[in-house]
């Protein structure tokens, strides 16, 4: 046997151009197959981080067709259509959290972007976010020092702010900001707390936010625009896991009968986490299936072209195995030699597509924009397709070659 991969390499290096030339269809089909499946568990890890960061056992409310459908009494989802006003606001929030039970909080992320001036510096652009006094528990949030504003003060719409860690180390560096006064837009307000480090989940900067009272943000800053004290999203916090089904049809049933609508056909929608990754996970399935599609296509033509040259590789070298034969080869000797060859171009167009595909993964990370998250199952997994290549797509060309009459083979020029 160590023969026959001896002669099998001498075979395919009898011409190193063509061998080549042979495997760059493995070659990219393996790198595809790893740097796709790379692609599709990045994306998949950038939604749940994106998802986990919104806080656990957490319900979200949204106006009508937020979602693409909303939550019927019965737990189903429906298109809805139930009449009255269709928008959330800041009044919805105060009433779920006068009547919901089994909760921790009920809040509410309102922002707007303004100038934020404090100590010697001036920021542009910075995200301000009006929330109520329950976010930190419903967002799992903490204070690294000072405290968060209360309910007294949100209903008070007094103006004070805590900063995220970004924001007071670039506003108030080597300086404690706490009782410090900051202008937000043409308003002071001062700061009672610092946020502890959130760091950045998908496309939010948790660092770089300022919080402030919501009610403030609908005073000062008319909602962002939005509209008077509507708001896009509610925020519920169940207690524990097991009431969120609980407190999903409580609001179903209060908001259902504070905006006077069938709850089976309610005008508003609410959701889990859950219900949004599950939504994300079939579209990346999707996603993933199609770049299955586009890889397996490179395989099989990288397959088709190690046929072709091995085809190529049997009519030139006749005689050659002619001579074998009569020296006393057999069909089945000569059939393991050429298949021998189809697999070892495979194979090395494998290894050196597990190196590229790497390679790839990492550098598409780093540069193309999107994360990437290589799948340890992928090597083995493309390494193994490639070698099932070799031994589907090289066997008809062996078995040609064991079936040649040696006789016939020595005539060949």
């Amino acid at each position: 046997m160590p023969n026959a991969f001896r002669v099998a390499w001498e075979g395919v290096m009898l011409n190193k151009l063509r061998s080549f030339l042979t495997t760059l269809g493995i070659i990219i089909g393996v790198a595809a197959v790893i740097v796709m499946l790379a692609v599709s568990a990045g994306a998949e890890a950038e939604i749940e981080d994106q998802i986990s960061g919104l806080g656990a056992n957490l319900i979200m409310v949204t106006p009508f067709r937020s979602f693409g459908g909303v939550r019927g009494a019965g737990g189903g989802f429906s298109g809805g259509g139930g009449g009255g006003i269709t928008a959330l606001t800041y009044d919805d929030v105060v009433f779920l959290s006068q009547n919901l039970n089994n909760v921790s909080g009920v809040s509410l992320e309102q922002g707007t972007t303004q100038n934020v001036k404090g100590g010697s510096a001036t920021m542009t652009g910075v995200s301000i976010v009006g929330v109520t006094a329950d976010f930190l528990e419903v967002r799992d949030y903490a204070v690294d020092s000072g405290r968060f504003f209360t309910h007294a003060e949100d209903e008070a719409t007094q103006r004070v702010a805590v900063l995220g860690a970004g924001i007071a180390g670039d506003l108030f560096d080597g300086v404690d900001p706490l009782g410090q006064q900051v202008r937000i837009g043409s308003s002071r307000f001062t700061v009672i707390g610092v946020m502890a480090e959130q760091g950045v989940v998908g496309a939010t900067d948790n660092d770089g936010r300022v919080y402030i009272p919501a009610s403030v943000v609908f005073k000062k800053f008319g909602g962002s625009g939005f509209g008077g004290n509507r708001v896009r999203m509610i925020l519920v916090k169940a207690e524990s896991g097991d009431m969120l089904e609980r407190v999903m049809d409580q609001i179903t049933a209060l908001m259902a009968t504070r905006r006077n609508v069938d709850p089976a056909e309610p005008n508003f929608g609410v959701r889990t986490q859950q219900d949004i990754v599950d939504a994300r996970a079939s579209t990346t399935a999707a996603f993933r299936s199609l770049l299955a599609w586009v890889a397996g296509v490179s395989l099989v033509v990288g397959g088709i072209g190690i046929m072709n040259i091995m085809l190529v590789s049997v009519t030139e070298r006749t005689r050659e195995i002619g001579l074998r034969q009569a020296l006393g080869a057999r069909p089945g000797d000569v059939q393991r030699q050429f298949l021998l060859e189809a697999v070892m171009l495979s194979l090395v167009g494998g290894l050196v597509g597990l190196l590229a595909g790497v390679a790839g993964s990492i550098v598409f990370g780093q540069v193309g924009g999107m994360r990437t998250e290589l799948v340890p199952l992928s090597l083995p997994l493309a390494f193994g397709a490639s070698a099932a290549v070799g031994i589907f797509f090289g066997y008809y060309p062996a078995t040609r070659a064991a079936r040649l009459d040696p006789i016939e083979a020595l005539r060949r020029e």
